[in-house]
């Protein structure tokens, strides 16, 4: 996987994906959307990973596709071989919204293309004073609706301030994006991957079962109303308090200790 480097950190129980092409902006290739969407698809289930970071080298997260290796290369397709590319990019966001691990976005520049949808779909992002993002499709001729957005966008920003992003594609700076909700915390460049590695060490010190059934919630209670929300709750929470980290928090308690989570 030449275009991003992955570190499991056994002691933490943290793996960090970190995208690699630095000279290029970190933007995507091909083989980097299916090499991406198989890593979180393995993740899900991959024993001894409790959290993800997913960062960029360099100056930038993620520039986008690659101009030459990617949109050139579209421009001699036929459409059920675009259709075919179109399917692999959502294939990758549907990958990271299903994995059961929470995934902090390290932002540490520039965030444009698939590189802020990509970001959108992490659960938490922290994001560097750098970091400006765009979500720049119709700049090319293509929906603003690529890869998810128009779906991950609004769920984050409200849909009057998606629709402006969207449609015209313009880039939006950090104090912007942490204002609009888009981005949860802006630090410094320094610290933008120390923070974000601090934050997901302490959701893997979690108890990992509720932490994937709260994501799962987050996305399926999206489409029902309160009633049927409530029932999925209800049920899900009762799953859970046989399980046994629930146990555990309650010796904890009364032990007057830190739970000690599995």
């Amino acid at each position: 996987m030449s275009s991003f480097l992955y570190e499991l950190n056994a002691n933490t129980s943290v793996a960090t994906i970190t995208l690699n092409r630095p000279e290029r902006l970190n933007a995507l290739m091909f083989e980097t959307y299916k090499d991406l969407r198989d890593t979180f698809v393995r993740l899900d289930t991959e024993p001894g990973v409790r959290a993800i970071v997913i960062t960029g080298a360099g100056r930038a997260f993620c520039s986008g596709g690659d101009v030459e290796d990617i949109i050139g290369a579209l421009l001699g397709r036929d459409l059920e071989a675009l259709h075919d590319f179109t399917r692999l990019t959502c294939d990758l966001i549907l990958a990271m919204r299903r994995c059961r691990q929470p995934i902090v976005g390290a932002l540490n520049g520039t965030v444009a293309g698939a590189g802020a949808v990509i970001a959108a779909a992490c659960d938490i992002r922290i994001a560097a004073e750098s970091a400006k993002i765009a979500f720049l499709f119709t700049k090319v001729g293509l929906s603003g609706a690529d890869m998810g957005a128009a779906w991950l966008l609004p769920r984050l920003v409200g849909a009057g301030r998606a629709a402006e992003m969207l449609l015209t594609g313009d880039f939006v700076d950090a104090k912007r994006a942490y204002e609009i909700g888009l981005y949860n915390r802006v630090v410094p460049q320094a610290q933008v991957l120390p923070e974000a590695r601090a934050l997901a060490e302490q959701l893997a010190r979690g108890p990992s079962v509720a932490l994937g059934v709260t994501k799962q919630a987050l996305e399926a209670e999206a489409s029902l109303d309160l009633e049927a929300a409530l029932a999925y709750e209800a049920e899900v929470q009762a799953r859970l308090m046989q399980d046994a980290n629930f146990h555990e928090a309650h010796t904890a308690f009364r032990a007057k200790r830190e739970p000690k989570f599995t």
